[in-house]
């Protein structure tokens, strides 16, 4: 099956920003949004997968697919990964993870990692943008560190992700967007391997991967989307799309 697939993988129980799926942008829950704005892309199909009832019916009741996963899922790559393996019984060729708190991700950025991962020999890729200079030391904020210097026509390969920028230095340094694109052999690999020392030190998943020597290739994006982590995220993106 040439297939390209989205999973969002959305639950209720963020520390953070508790319901935060369910918050209200113009009058519809974020995930929602999220959900639209995939199905706007070119992917074939759009799921959501979910431990929580009031999310599956939600989604049902729009129209979507939500499929029910187990609660107790260690990231959402391996909550991605169920729909993927018992669902779609592993046939789809490109697996595509979207966070489900950025309700303002343009599907033409969608469209980028879809079109770079169908074109390419990249098993693993995401997204990335200019990072600005208050956001250097926000933790909220993932950072991605490349190689060469990101440009719209090339993805280059990742160097690191994280957190905290000790040196604060902006050299090849660049605001990380929260989607991840696998084909079919990536995905599988990377949810045999044990979860490694930086992914649990800096609680980012992709450490994994970087950590077995998988590569990640990053691709660039003029506008990025606002990740809704935090009460003051959900001011900014409502500011930003109730206009």
């Amino acid at each position: 099956m040439n297939e390209t697939v989205i999973i969002i993988p959305s639950r209720i129980s963020a520390k953070r920003l508790p319901n935060k799926p369910l918050k209200l942008i113009n009058n519809k829950e974020m995930i929602l949004h999220v959900f639209d704005r995939a199905k706007s892309s070119v992917a074939d199909n759009v799921f959501v997968a979910t431990p929580d009832k009031v999310i599956f019916d939600l989604v049902n009741n729009y129209g979507g697919e939500a499929i029910m996963t187990k609660p107790n899922h260690m990231t959402g790559t391996d909550r991605v990964f169920e729909v993927f393996d018992k669902k779609l019984k592993k046939k789809p060729n490109i697996i595509i993870n979207l966070q489900g708190d950025m309700p303002n991700i343009e599907p033409e950025s969608i469209n980028h990692l879809i079109n770079h991962m169908l074109n390419s020999k990249t098993k693993i890729g995401t997204l990335a943008s200019e990072i600005k200079t208050n956001e250097i030391k926000d933790l909220n904020i993932v950072k991605v560190k490349t190689m060469e210097k990101l440009t719209q026509e090339h993805f280059v390969k990742a160097n690191d992700f994280f957190r905290i920028n000790e040196q604060l230095s902006f050299n090849n340094v660049y605001h990380h967007i929260g989607i991840y694109a696998f084909t079919n052999e990536a995905l599988l690999r990377y949810v045999s391997l044990k979860r490694s020392k930086l992914e649990i030190e800096r609680n980012l998943e992709q450490m994994r991967a970087l950590e077995d020597k998988l590569n990640i290739s990053v691709g660039y994006v003029k506008n990025y989307p606002l990740s809704v982590d935090t009460l003051e995220d959900l001011k900014k993106i409502k500011n930003l799309m109730e206009v």
